[in-house]
């Protein structure tokens, strides 16, 4: 495979930790492979985490914010703070983006949420100026992929277990946040029991994770449905689509290939 560019984004407090274990692991066997590779550790950053006006150089104060024309606004001019910029340029270099993180409360840790919410601007990732949601769009082309840590046993994230699928939960991750902006999310990967994870189970994480970065790029990634293809006007799905039975998040993917969880 020829090189390509990555960017791993890591949120975790603590450099010992698991998060950061993975996270340099992935860096190493990227580069061993032959990659490029960038990382953003946002808490080593000091990464902020909330918008706020003082993401607008350009605003006066005499209004109200409207974030999301004052996002546009600040995207088409050039007029964005340097370390959102900064953020911006390594995702437009990368052909993969890995994001790092421990699950809190079923969710991305906040200052993870917060490069979401800064980075992924209108103009940017979304918006009227790019091409539309939920096709290979203003992000098409790149691949990624979701390396998730999480304190309870695997058994509670399944069909009938008490936190439900982990697909689910990371539904809107995948789904309205990577497949939104044109990105081809994989299937995540998952460690699970991490807040007492063995050597040994570590080692065999290791070996798994190795697999699917070595597969980042050849994997088949979530077949999620097109909005071009597969919706009407009112971002309803086609009434001819899905298969008899089906519900919930399972309806926006196409009956062929894995659920992604």
């Amino acid at each position: 495979m020829s090189s390509k560019k990555i960017l791993v984004v890591s949120a975790h407090p603590e450099p010992r930790s698991l998060n950061g274990a993975l996270t340099s692991f992935a860096a190493g066997h990227l580069l061993a492979a032959g990659h490029e590779v960038r990382v953003s550790d946002l808490y080593a950053m000091k990464w902020k985490a909330s918008v706020d006006a003082d993401d607008f150089p350009d605003h006066t104060g005499a209004g109200p914010l409207d974030v999301l024309a004052a996002h546009e606004r600040a995207t088409l001019a050039g007029r964005l703070t340097p370390d959102v910029a900064a953020e911006q340029e390594k995702v437009r270099w990368a052909d993969a983006v890995i994001l790092q993180f421990p699950m809190w409360w079923f969710s991305l840790p906040a200052i993870l949420k917060g490069w979401v919410d800064r980075v992924f601007t209108n103009g940017f990732a979304h918006g009227p100026a790019v091409p539309p949601p939920y096709t290979e769009g203003a992000l098409g082309g790149r691949r990624a992929l979701l390396s998730v840590t999480i304190g309870a046993r695997a058994s509670a994230f399944s069909d009938r277990g008490a936190h439900g699928r982990l697909a689910d939960l990371l539904f809107p991750v995948q789904h309205g946040v990577l497949w939104f902006t044109g990105m081809a999310p994989l299937a995540p990967f998952a460690v699970y029991g991490a807040a007492g994870l063995s050597t040994e189970a570590y080692a065999a994480a290791e070996r798994e994770y190795g697999r699917r970065l070595d597969g980042l790029f050849t994997d088949e990634p979530v077949p999620f449905r097109s909005l071009v293809d597969d919706y009407d006007r009112d971002l309803r799905l086609l009434p001819d689509l899905g298969a008899p039975g089906t519900t919930g998040h399972d309806l926006h993917l196409r009956e062929t290939g894995p659920a992604g969880g």
